[in-house]
């Protein structure tokens, strides 16, 4: 019997790839016959018993910043973005609303005593920008919904982006005033 059986697993694995005669086997990418199991996998698991959750709660982020100058300065302090986001915001529309009133493009209102007033204000902004991070004030513990910090940094962008085009734009036409 054990003879029967050899031959008929012999006969059926070189039939297989030459006749294809039997339906047994499969021919792989190799042509290597390789017999067709029927079994199936069944995965199982179960939860051991009574596990007590151990949840991980990640540190409260710290609402005080750093009240050192050097810190608040720093590259990714929290002031010369803020900083310069603000100028630029009251630059911007300073620079419209003279340029719509009078007909003078940026570079005559700088040229007309605009450096005077450009340092006046950014002296007194910055400053007052700086009293309440020397305190230890973060920006985003007085944020509110609508008026969040970082809808403040975003027009600020916006603003810096637009006072370049302001200026590219009376560069390349040559004119004084770009609105009229």
């Amino acid at each position: 019997m054990a003879a029967a059986s050899s031959y008929a697993m012999q006969s059926s694995i070189l039939a297989c790839p030459v006749t294809n005669i039997s339906n047994r086997c499969r021919v792989n990418q190799f042509g290597i016959p390789s017999p067709r199991r029927k079994a199936s996998l069944v995965v199982r698991s179960m939860a051991e018993e009574e596990q007590a959750p151990n949840p991980v709660t990640p540190p409260a982020p710290s609402q005080r910043v750093s009240s050192k100058l050097i810190d608040i300065l720093a590259f990714s302090g929290a002031a010369p973005e803020r900083i310069n986001g603000r100028l630029a915001m009251i630059g911007f529309v300073v620079a419209l609303a003279m340029e719509v009133t009078k007909g003078e493009g940026v570079f005559v209102q700088i040229s007309n005593g605009g450096i005077t007033w450009f340092l006046g204000t950014s002296v007194i902004l910055s400053l007052a920008s700086l009293v309440p991070l020397l305190r230890g004030v973060s920006v985003e513990s007085k944020s509110k919904a609508f008026m969040s910090s970082d809808a403040e940094l975003w027009n600020g962008r916006f603003a810096m982006l637009g006072l370049v085009a302001l200026a590219f734009t009376e560069y390349i036409k040559g004119s004084t005033s770009t609105l009229v």
